[in-house]
């Protein structure tokens, strides 16, 4: 490791589930270290432990054993409170199926985080400045104000981007975001989270689409509860990362009349 700023640094994690007089051993001692800027992949077969280690990593969950820090912060042990103000403020979230308001607009979903500041509180005006800034920054200015309904599935990925970006958080964690897309839709965010990350924007990205996983600087593979690799992608990333916009030129040629 260089002397990089850590955002990630995890320490023996341990996660442990009760189910009656059995244990079951979710984590069984995952030690990381993510560093600012990385684009990573976590990946492992169902019930291998990725998702609780997401939601560690989140600080939706705690560990059982072993310690998260996240960006030098110890967090393991926290409140719920102080959890939920770390994911507010430092963490933004992509999920597979968006988890956007459907009665509110791709603005007013967008701005949510926002509302929920208890330091550094805007003013409506300012709230609504920073989303319309955000949506911008994705391509989306002129749906502002459209209901996720009235959005396509890419589109509200990149509404779900706009919100986790709004409070410039350090981390971005990305739970299948191509999951409920077609191809180019995927194709489209997967450009999006490139151009964050050349941006700086640190990345952890949960998929079982190795593709997928090719666009990454880094893969992470969780087996049974344990770190089964960590390897760098070398030059597949770029690869993949050309391929990408050739893919994305072709079928913006195509769709020309």
């Amino acid at each position: 490791m260089t002397e990089q700023t850590k955002i990630i640094e995890t320490i023996e994690l341990k996660k442990i589930y009760g189910m009656g007089d059995v244990e079951v051993m979710a984590l069984n001692g995952i030690s990381i270290q993510i560093l600012a800027g990385e684009f990573v992949a976590v990946m492992g077969p169902s019930g291998s432990g990725k998702s609780t280690l997401m939601n560690i990593l989140g600080c939706l969950d705690r560990p059982s054993e072993g310690r998260y820090l996240l960006a030098g912060e110890d967090v393991s042990n926290m409140s719920r409170a102080e959890l939920a103000h770390i994911r507010n403020q430092r963490i933004g979230f992509v999920f597979q199926s968006f988890n956007l308001l459907p009665k509110m607009t791709a603005l007013e979903n967008v701005m949510l985080p926002l509302i929920y500041q208890r330091e550094n509180r805007l003013s409506v005006h300012e709230r609504r400045q920073r989303a319309e800034a955000a949506l911008e920054s994705v391509g989306l200015a002129e749906r502002a104000h459209h209901l996720p309904k009235e959005l396509s599935g890419g589109q509200q990925q990149r509404v779900a981007i706009a919100r986790a970006l709004i409070n410039d958080p350090i981390l971005i964690l990305a739970d299948e975001p191509t999951g409920n897309l077609d191809t180019r839709s995927s194709l489209e965010i997967m450009e999006l989270l490139h151009g964050l990350n050349e941006r700086g924007v640190t990345i952890v990205m949960v998929t079982h689409e190795a593709d997928i996983a090719a666009h990454t600087r880094r893969v992470i593979r969780i087996r049974d509860g344990r770190l089964d690799s960590d390897h760098h992608n070398g030059g597949r990333s770029e690869e993949a990362k050309a391929a990408l916009r050739q893919s994305l030129a072709a079928l913006s040629e195509e769709a020309q009349p």
